[in-house]
């Protein structure tokens, strides 16, 4: 125990999980040269060793030490990994993130972009449709989180600006988006359980999903 208390090089960091991780995380100075001689997708993160409000700390760790760490930022997570992540924390874990109110943004900006990323070109090549999102629990009008997903030509643009007139509205808390983009439910399951509200075009909103190549948790 006293030998881990004085970690403080790279590649004994790396070798942590769980509590040790977050804490040797959240003591480290993101100017010193073992935060900059980390790589973010080395490090042992799963919500599964951590307690509920840890996984949230685990997180805001990261986005501290990411604004003088650039390689710590979680766009730098590989996708893989950054899914894995997402899918293998449990509800509780992620309700306590989108209760913190900059880890919700950040954390679903970066899935937004992701989303951007991930359009399968080939399926979309000839999809024009806008579809607007709304998080519940959010700050926004109506008390939601807005975004919007314009695909067009085989691309797709992520905005925060509801600009154009949407072929579907999606309604849906955080915690369950999170599970659909990680394949752990599907929209039909959510839609019957009432856990997701569609607005619009049933049928396309039912597919909208397979228009993306969303990457399965490993």
């Amino acid at each position: 125990m006293a030998e881990n208390a004085g970690m403080t090089s790279a590649d004994r960091l790396a070798d942590l999980r769980g509590p040790a991780l977050l804490d040797a995380l959240e003591r480290l100075d993101p100017l010193g040269p073992e935060a900059h001689a980390l790589d973010v997708n080395e490090l042992a993160l799963d919500p599964g060793d951590l307690r509920k409000d840890d996984f949230r700390r685990l997180l805001n760790a990261l986005l501290r030490l990411a604004e003088r760490a650039p390689a710590f930022d979680l766009s730098k997570v590989e996708p893989a990994r950054f899914a894995s992540l997402v899918a293998s924390a449990s509800r509780a874990q992620l309700e306590s993130v989108v209760a913190d109110r900059p880890l919700r943004e950040r954390v679903l900006d970066e899935i937004f972009a992701r989303m951007g990323a991930h359009i399968r070109t080939d399926r979309a090549r000839d999809l024009q449709a806008v579809v607007h999102w709304r998080l519940s629990g959010g700050t926004g009008e109506g008390g939601y989180d807005r975004y919007e997903t314009a695909i067009s030509h085989g691309a797709c643009t992520v905005s925060r600006e509801m600009k154009g007139r949407p072929r579907v509205t999606i309604t849906i808390a955080p915690a369950d988006f999170f599970r659909l983009i990680t394949h752990q439910a599907t929209p039909a399951v959510l839609f019957v359980t009432g856990r997701i509200k569609v607005k619009g075009d049933l049928a396309f909103a039912a597919g909208l999903i397979g228009f993306f190549d969303l990457p399965h948790p490993v």
